[in-house]
């Protein structure tokens, strides 16, 4: 270690811990080889082994303390551009035959779909507008 100065460590010891951030999509190596490039600049202003530590330490952990809750947050939350069955809940529909719980028909965003009605004594007639409340298989249903 004599002959190659600490700082040079620390970017091997970073792009090291690239290489199964690239391989296995973790993001935590990535946080700890930010760690390892502050330990190289402290080097490189002359903090001595103990800071240098120090430095990798605290910047990785604070690192991991604030991303990751960040991009969890961000992973579980639904999509905000609905698309297939989801973009048709909620949307309104015209009656082509009379739907009652049973079964019957309406057109919905252009197509034509079988549907049911969610309250089971309810019964809408051609020509009435209903809401969409959920897809179930090829079947609207509706209240």
């Amino acid at each position: 270690m004599n002959d190659i100065d600490a700082w040079v460590w620390w970017l091997v010891v970073a792009a090291a811990l690239g290489i199964p951030l690239v391989v296995t999509a973790m993001p935590e190596f990535g946080m700890f080889a930010v760690g390892a490039v502050a330990a190289a600049l402290a080097s490189g202003f002359g903090a001595g082994l103990v800071v240098q530590v120090l430095v990798f330490v605290v910047v990785s952990v604070a690192l991991i303390a604030v991303v990751r809750p960040i991009a969890h947050r961000h992973r579980s939350q639904r999509p905000q551009l609905a698309s297939g069955i989801d973009a048709l809940k909620g949307r309104q529909a015209v009656v082509l035959e009379r739907v009652d719980g049973s079964g019957g028909r309406i057109k919905l965003a252009g197509e034509i779909w079988s549907a049911r009605a969610l309250d089971n004594g309810r019964t809408y007639e051609a020509g009435q507008e209903v809401d969409v409340v959920e897809i179930e298989g090829a079947t609207a249903v509706v209240m």
